[in-house]
């Protein structure tokens, strides 16, 4: 049913208050009257016009009107001049702005060359800027501290950063810092940090985050303000480390500079607030929040740097691609996704996975991605389980904080190639490693920890390969540019080859053609000199007309001579 339409109000008054609306406006107009004639304002009297009895009324009476028609024809005559202005004005303002058009247009076209390279280098979300700001904190920085993920310690490794260290021939030092102890048994903590302290020094972290809840995330979005983080959350190992620098810069007797790296998500600016106190640099769940070097004074001797997130190179497996690479879920592309999904279920237990997240069993990635999506409410039109973003939410869970899962240490202790007993000597020197392992073990009964059968047993891939060197990427970039180049430039020369051939056809039926209108060039003339012996000198002098006609004639193309002449009647 429809709702009926409502009437407008009526503009209709009763009687009495018409008349007294009437009335009133009597009593006000009168009021003006009398204060115009207390001021001596009086109405302006009417022209009487030229009396009957006066002379020459007539013309007078025409000179009035000739003095009208001369005003309207001035009024008319400017009103036309004008418009003439106004036109010549608009036709300038068109020409100025057709003019600046194309002074734009010319502009784009010369400037869009440059645009398009300056744009790579000048865009935050680059991977040569990421490369660029991640050099800057290296240089700058004393000590360096790459954060791992205390889920996959193995794979947050970046060898290539590690060997640029301890090859600098300064003094400069590596820590490693183990975060998110909180979601890793007790058991397994404690056999990665015995592992990881016989070749660097590690520090066990659990960083303050205020990103876990949506409605927090939210209210802090809003807010915008330095919020105390210690009034929010528990922080675990922030004392350590503090103790661990001011020890070093006691021994060094100087401020230092300390670098924080890593692969994204695993909590690089979180260990920078959690030591500051306060929420200085910015944290998110997507990942290459930070895009630039940040600067966080701690105290007077102490420089924290956060840096941008080390690239993961594409020679590396599924698995590491997706967990450590820096471009976000929703830029890469939907086969990607799938497919470091299914290199992560493969590494995992089955049974654990199904256990965690509540589901029956599955036979492939495809039937555990569709009722994932079932269960959460992921649905495209007509009910179709939406596989894609099951798979990315997937993903967000294992890089985020949400999932808790392990990896075991390898059994035989081998270090790698670049890390000698003389290098991991010289990394350890600065250090007092004996109150290190009291407020590692400190930490870590402070804390509390997932039951091992509710924590998924996860497969390490290894140590990631990364880019730090800015050239390096760019050669990656410059390999496209020059593929793509190639191609065009093959393409160019099948098109030319192609143009070639049909050149040479088109040369060959020339060559043919003029050979034969040479052979009949011979037989003409060889005919007109026995015909030119035989006539008298005056039928020569015609025939030696005739025989220049008919050489100018023969000297053009068949073409002409077979062209028809539109233009002449033929009979």
């Amino acid at each position: 049913m429809k709702r009926p339409k409502l009437r407008k109000a009526s503009k209709r008054l009763s009687c009495h208050k018409r008349y007294k609306i009437q009335k009133k406006i009597r009593e006000h107009h009168r009021k003006v009257r009398k204060e115009a004639k207390k001021r001596g304002h009086k109405k302006p009297k009417k022209d009487p016009g030229v009396p009957n009895a006066a002379p020459f009324k007539e013309q007078l009476l025409r000179e009035a009107e000739q003095r009208k028609q001369r005003l309207e024809e001035l009024k008319q005559k400017q009103k036309l001049n004008r418009q003439k202005e106004h036109e010549k004005k608009r036709k300038l303002e068109a020409k100025k702005n057709a003019a600046k058009t194309k002074e734009k247009a010319e502009g784009k076209e010369s400037s869009s060359k440059s645009k398009a390279k300056t744009k790579k280098l000048l865009d935050k979300n680059s991977k040569q800027s990421f490369c660029r700001e991640l050099n800057k904190v290296m240089e700058a920085s004393d000590v360096i501290l790459e954060v791992l993920d205390a889920r996959d310690p193995m794979g947050c490794r970046c060898p290539q950063l590690e060997q640029a260290v301890t090859s600098s021939g300064g003094d400069k030092k590596l820590l490693l810092v183990l975060n998110k102890i909180d979601l890793v048994p007790k058991e397994n903590l404690e056999k990665w940090l015995n592992y990881l302290k016989k070749e660097f020094p590690t520090v066990a972290f659990k960083s303050a985050t205020l990103m876990k809840d949506k409605t927090m995330q939210q209210q802090f979005t809003k807010r915008r303000a330095r919020v105390d983080i210690a009034l929010n959350t528990e922080r675990f190992g922030s004392k350590c480390l503090l103790k661990l620098l001011q020890e070093h810069v006691k021994t060094l007797n100087k401020p230092i500079q300390i670098g924080v790296v890593g692969f994204p998500n695993v909590g690089k600016s979180s260990i920078i607030n959690s030591l500051k106190g306060v929420r200085v640099c910015n944290v998110g769940l997507t990942r290459g929040v930070t895009k630039s070097m940040q600067i966080v004074h701690i105290d007077k001797q102490i420089k924290m740097l956060d840096s941008p997130s080390i690239i993961a190179t594409p020679s590396n497996n599924a698995l590491a691609l997706a967990l450590r690479s820096i471009i976000d879920n929703e830029e890469s592309g939907s086969a990607d996704v799938l497919e470091g999904v299914d290199a992560i279920l493969n590494r995992c237990s089955k049974q654990q996975v199904v256990m965690h997240y509540s589901m029956p069993d599955f036979r492939n990635t495809e039937e555990f991605l569709t009722l994932l999506a079932q269960k959460r409410g992921m649905l495209k039109k007509g009910g179709v389980p939406d596989i894609e973003n099951a798979a990315k939410l997937l993903l967000c869970d294992w890089t985020g904080a949400k999932i808790s899962y392990h990896s075991q240490p390898p059994g035989s202790q081998k270090p790698p190639p670049y890390l000698t007993e003389d290098k991991i000597a010289e990394m350890q020197a600065c250090f007092n490693l004996k109150n290190l392992e009291e407020e590692n073990n400190n930490t870590i009964q402070a804390l509390k920890y997932p039951s091992p059968a509710s924590s998924i047993i996860f497969q390490s891939p290894g140590m990631t390969d990364g880019t730090i060197e800015e050239n390096k990427v760019i050669e990656e970039a410059s390999e496209w540019e020059n593929l793509e180049t190639n191609m065009e430039e093959e393409e160019e020369e099948e098109e030319e080859d192609f143009t070639e051939s049909d050149d040479d056809q088109d040369d060959m039926e020339e060559e043919n053609n003029e050979k034969e209108e040479s052979k009949a060039q011979v037989a003409r003339k060889a005919k007109l000199g026995k015909q030119q012996t035989s006539l008298t000198n005056s039928e020569k002098q015609i025939a030696d007309e005739h025989s220049t006609s008919l050489s100018l004639s023969l000297d053009k193309t068949a073409d002409e001579d077979d062209a028809y002449d539109f233009n002449t009647d033929y009979v």
